[in-house]
This record gives C-alpha cells, sequence and structure tokens, in this order.
C-alpha cells in the first residue's frame, strides 16, 4: 500500500493544526510556509478535510482554519481514509470482491495485513502525532 502525497501532507496538515493549536485560526498561507506545501495544492488538501468535517474555517483578515474537534479525537486512519478512500491493500478487500475470493490462497493473508495495519492507523491518535513532532522538534 502506497499513501500519496495527497494523504501524506493531510496527515502534515492536521499535526500543523493540532501542534499550533489555539484560539486563532491559522492562516493557509503560514500553514503552507511551514509545511512547505505550495498554496494551491494545499487548498485542494484542505478541501478534503473540510469534506470529512474536520475542520473550522473562518474568512476575513483574522481568517483560516482550525480543528473542529480535541486532536485525540482523530486517528491516523480517519485523516488518511479521508484523504485516499479505502486503506485496502488488494481490491478484493473493498467492496467489490473478487470472484476468486472462495479459492484465493492469498486472501487470508492479504486480510490479516489489512487488518494489522488498520489497527496500527487507528490507534494513533493526531494528539500522540502532534506531540511527537514537538518532542523531536520537527516542522509542525
Amino acid at each position: 500500500m502506497m499513501i500519496s502525497t495527497r494523504g501524506r501532507y493531510a496527515l502534515r496538515v492536521m499535526i500543523d493544526l493540532a501542534a499550533n493549536a489555539s484560539d486563532r485560526f491559522l492562516p493557509l498561507k503560514e500553514i503552507a510556509d511551514r509545511q512547505g506545501i505550495s498554496l494551491k495544492y494545499l487548498e485542494q488538501i484542505i478541501a478534503l478535510l473540510q469534506r470529512a468535517d474536520f475542520l473550522v474555517s473562518q474568512r476575513g483578515s483574522c481568517g483560516g482554519y482550525r480543528l473542529k474537534r480535541a486532536p485525540e479525537t482523530y486517528t491516523a486512519r480517519d485523516i488518511l481514509t479521508a484523504a485516499e478512500g479505502s486503506l485496502a491493500p488488494i481490491p478484493c478487500l473493498d467492496d467489490t470482491p473478487c470472484v476468486r475470493s472462495e479459492q484465493c490462497a492469498a486472501l487470508p493473508f492479504w486480510k490479516d495485513y489489512y487488518r494489522t495495519v488498520s489497527d496500527f492507523v487507528g490507534s494513533v491518535t493526531l494528539r500522540d502525532l502532534a506531540e511527537q513532532a514537538k518532542t523531536a522538534g520537527g516542522q509542525t
């Protein structure tokens, strides 16, 4: 499973918003500069996150974005799924099962793989990621 730049950037933006959380709204340009993401591409990422109902926005001179909920209520799986869609490594694990699924010897492996990955990314909260970024001195 390969996570696209869309998924990676969505995670970075959400970490940035969590790590720099305050009562004020963070301007998109400020996030773009801090993350080294083009403003145009960041607008697309923000649109995905807004569709997922993760953000609150405000227009005007004090406008920008902030998280709609507390960082501990978002998981990495929530964010990646909002950006990427399904995280299933093969189509058979989505809503369209393969015609060979009944006799597929590899299917149990893929199911276990997907469950392991899904459980892991579902156990990591946005708060965890923001705290790691602050502790590591990483760019938030």
